[in-house]
C-alpha cells in the first residue's frame, strides 16, 4: 500500500504539493515537509495530530499545530484531502500500473495532472477560454 502525503491550503483552496511513499514515518514526514519549505519557506504546519508529524516538525525546528474533530479547518482539509484520494485510487483502479514493479510514476503524473488543473489561476483561465468560445 502506497501513502499519498498532501499539503494543502484551505484559505485559498490550494494544494501546494504531494509526496508519494511506501510508508507512513516521520522520516517521510520530514522529507515531503521540507520539499515544502524550500519551495515556500518556513510556516507553521497544522496537521490532524499523528506523531510523525510533531517528530518531523521538531528537526526541521517548524512550529506544529494540531487542528481539533470538527473545527471548520480539520472539515476543509479532510474533505479537500479525501476528495484528492478517492480520485487518485479511481484513477488507479483503472488505469494501473502495467510495469513490475510498479514505482508509482503513473500515479505521481495524475497528481501532477491534478495539481496543475485544480489551481485557481488554471480554473480561471478554462473558465476565461470557455467564455471565449460560447462567443465565438
Amino acid at each position: 500500500m502506497a501513502w499519498v502525503w498532501v499539503a494543502y491550503e484551505p484559505y485559498s483552496r490550494r494544494t501546494l504539493g504531494f509526496w508519494l511513499s511506501w510508508s507512513r514515518n516521520s522520516l517521510q514526514a520530514e522529507t515531503f515537509l521540507r520539499t515544502l519549505v524550500e519551495a515556500y519557506g518556513r510556516h507553521p504546519v497544522y496537521t490532524d495530530g499523528a506523531p510523525w508529524y510533531g517528530e518531523a516538525c521538531a528537526r526541521l525546528g517548524l512550529e506544529h499545530r494540531r487542528y481539533r474533530f470538527g473545527e471548520w479547518l480539520f472539515q476543509a482539509v479532510e474533505r479537500a484531502v479525501q476528495t484528492l484520494k478517492d480520485r487518485t485510487e479511481s484513477f488507479d483502479d483503472h488505469f494501473p500500473c502495467r510495469k513490475k514493479p510498479c514505482i508509482l510514476e503513473h500515479v505521481w503524473k495524475w497528481l501532477n495532472l491534478i495539481h496543475i488543473i485544480t489551481q485557481p489561476e488554471t480554473l480561471h483561465l478554462i473558465n476565461s477560454i470557455k467564455g471565449v468560445m460560447k462567443m465565438a
